[in-house]
């Protein structure tokens, strides 16, 4: 029987490695492998795995005659020619909680930075400025939030501007979870509302 082999193409956690070789897979990791090189080895994986830089296109796909699964470490998936790889019966998987929080978390930073003027504060001090009575900022308890998209990033980012004490309202093409608005005691509305009505 042949072992499963596994490409890694894009780098990806330690631990995420060491749990394909605890499964026993034969993982092999070439992370900085270009398309034509690609293309030339993808005969000898059942499986790939890739992030965002590495394109697994109709070529790739026709050219991986053992390939069973294509797996994406992160949300989308513009790089992976999906149909091509269901058309040949190929099981496609992506990440997309991978990196909610981490997003998240950046987008609530941002926002922080924006309300107290860090970057111009780190700029005007590096130019020898106390510039301190002009950059007094706001806070962003009892500010609005209008989130557009609200799926997994965008509910986390809910959860932390709530605990900042900011209003929520929503907007998104799916239908929103009402036990999550009860949650973040968010308002779903349409976009122009969430647009209009929101601080950030």
């Amino acid at each position: 029987m042949n072992t499963f082999r596994v490409l890694v193409a894009d780098r990806i956690g330690e631990d995420g490695i060491g749990i394909l070789r605890e499964a026993g897979l034969q993982v092999d990791l070439r992370f900085e492998i270009i398309h034509e090189e690609l293309k030339r080895i993808i005969p000898d994986y059942d499986a790939i795995i890739v992030r965002s830089r590495t394109r697994v296109d109709r070529d790739v796909i026709e050219k991986g005659g053992r390939l069973k699964t294509i797996g994406r470490a992160g949300v989308g998936l513009d790089n992976i020619d999906v149909v091509a790889a269901t058309s040949r019966g190929i099981t496609v998987y992506n990440t997309p909680e991978a990196l909610s929080t981490a997003v998240a978390e950046l987008t609530v930073g941002l926002m922080l930075s924006l309300a107290r003027q860090i970057p111009m504060a780190d700029r005007t001090m590096k130019e020898g400025k106390w510039l301190k009575k002009d950059l007094t900022g706001f806070e962003l308890k009892g500010k609005t939030v209008g989130i557009l998209g609200f799926g997994n990033i965008g509910t986390e980012v809910g959860r932390l501007a709530r605990s900042f004490g900011m209003r929520v309202l929503a907007h998104t093409h799916d239908p929103i979870d009402p036990n999550i608005l009860v949650e973040l005691d968010a308002r779903e509305v349409p976009t122009k509302n969430c647009l209009r009505n929101r601080t950030y």
